[in-house]
C-alpha cells in the first residue's frame, strides 16, 4: 500500500484558470510601456478578480517580478485578488454618511446576508464593502449596488432593493 493512499494517480498540474482568456488584453497593449495598469484592469474584466495564475502571467509577460505584480495590485482598492459576488455593495462610511446613519444601515445588511464588510455570501451572490468616501455626500447616507448610486438610504429601503436583486438570504 503506498503512503500517498490508495489509488492515487500522479498529480497533474491543471490550470484552474483559463490563461488564454487574457491573450487579447495583452495583444492590445503589446510594445507600450506602463502598461501594468490597464492590464490588470483588463484582466479583472475578464475573471472578475485577479487570480493568482493570472498575475503569474502578467509578470511574466511584462517581463517584471510577480512581487512587483502583486504589489500594484494590492496597492490599489480597484482590484480584487480573491473572488467576489455576482453582485457587489458598497457603503460609503466616510464623515457625511457616517452620522446620517450608516452603521445601522450596514448593520442591516450584515444580519440579514450573514457577511461582514470584506466578506461573499455562501451562496456567492453578494460582497459588502464598506469605502470612506464616494463623494455624494449631500445624498448620505450612499451605497452603490452593482454600479448603481443608492442616496439617502434607510435599512428597509436598501433591504428590499437587494431582495429584489438577488432574493433573501434565509
Amino acid at each position: 500500500m503506498s503512503v500517498s493512499g490508495m489509488g492515487a494517480q500522479p498529480s497533474t498540474s491543471i490550470p484552474t484558470v483559463d490563461l488564454t482568456l487574457v491573450n487579447d488584453v495583452f495583444e492590445h497593449y503589446r510594445g507600450q510601456r506602463g502598461a501594468l495598469i490597464p492590464i490588470l484592469q483588463g484582466a479583472q474584466a475578464i475573471y472578475g478578480y485577479l487570480p493568482k495564475e493570472v498575475l503569474k502571467l502578467i509578470a511574466d509577460r511584462l517581463g517584471m517580478s510577480t512581487s512587483r505584480v502583486y504589489g500594484v495590485a494590492t496597492f490599489y482598492a480597484q482590484f480584487y485578488l480573491e473572488r467576489h459576488g455576482r453582485h457587489m455593495l458598497k457603503l460609503c462610511d466616510g464623515t457625511a454618511c457616517h452620522v446620517k446613519g450608516a452603521p445601522m444601515v450596514r448593520a442591516s445588511v450584515e444580519d440579514e446576508f450573514g457577511i461582514s464588510p470584506g466578506e461573499t455570501t455562501t451562496d456567492g451572490e453578494l460582497s459588502l464593502e464598506i469605502v470612506y468616501c464616494m463623494g455624494s455626500c449631500a445624498l448620505a447616507p450612499v451605497a452603490v449596488l452593482d454600479g448603481n448610486v443608492m442616496g439617502r438610504l434607510r435599512q428597509e429601503m436598501l433591504l428590499r432593493r437587494l431582495r429584489a436583486e438577488i432574493g433573501t438570504s434565509s
